[in-house]
């Protein structure tokens, strides 16, 4: 199993993306590519793929169709920005929060505002029960990037971006209404797995 951190390590560009049988290969350039071997994990907007080729300047890697319905890889565009992180080595600190790089749903940027020198973002997803994995100062990926939730509802939940969070991830980009990765805190889960299962 990989993990992941959610501390985005390069803003990659997509250089193709082609329909196949079973889904979608996609070809990504990034300044990582040196550091990247054939059947190496990497988050991309922070689903876990598999490096199924390296060439100079980038990499590839298929899609599965479960991959595509779960996750916004399917609306990605060629010369479109994309969060990449590599896997977390054993001897790595841990940065940010564990993340598996399995995308739990799409959510949608509902809002956009200025807050200090940081920049608030509010995010609904499309299935709100998934809000019942997420608490206020708990962790979120969104894209890949780890994230503390400033507030939570019914409906949605804000974060807060500070300036180097703009400047080194895709989410700096972000405009209302755009498709975002949601992967909820693994605790979260496997405690209501637990509590469902013992009672």
């Amino acid at each position: 199993m990989s993990v992941f951190t959610g501390l985005v390590q390069d803003i990659g560009s997509v250089a193709a993306i082609e329909s196949t049988a079973g889904g979608a290969r996609l070809r990504v350039h990034t300044v990582l590519h040196g550091e990247i071997a054939d059947g190496d994990s990497v988050a991309v907007n922070g689903v876990c793929l598999t490096a199924t080729a390296v060439e100079d300047g980038g990499f590839s890697a298929d899609a599965m169709r479960e991959t595509l319905r779960r996750s916004s890889l399917g609306t990605l565009e060629p010369g479109g920005a994309v969060n990449l992180e590599l896997a977390l080595r054993a001897d790595q600190r841990l940065g940010g929060h564990v993340v598996q790089g399995h995308v739990d749903g799409i959510g949608r940027v509902a809002a956009i505002r200025e807050d200090g020198f940081a920049r608030a973002l509010t995010v609904e997803p499309e299935d709100p029960a998934l809000l019942r994995y997420v608490a206020e100062k708990g962790s979120i990926a969104i894209d890949g990037v780890s994230l503390t939730v400033a507030r939570v509802d019914d409906r949605g939940l804000d974060v807060a971006l500070i300036p180097e969070t703009l400047e080194r991830t895709t989410l700096g980009a972000a405009s209302v209404g755009a498709p975002v990765n949601l992967e909820v805190d693994i605790l979260a889960k496997y405690v209501e797995r637990l509590t469902r299962t013992t009672r």
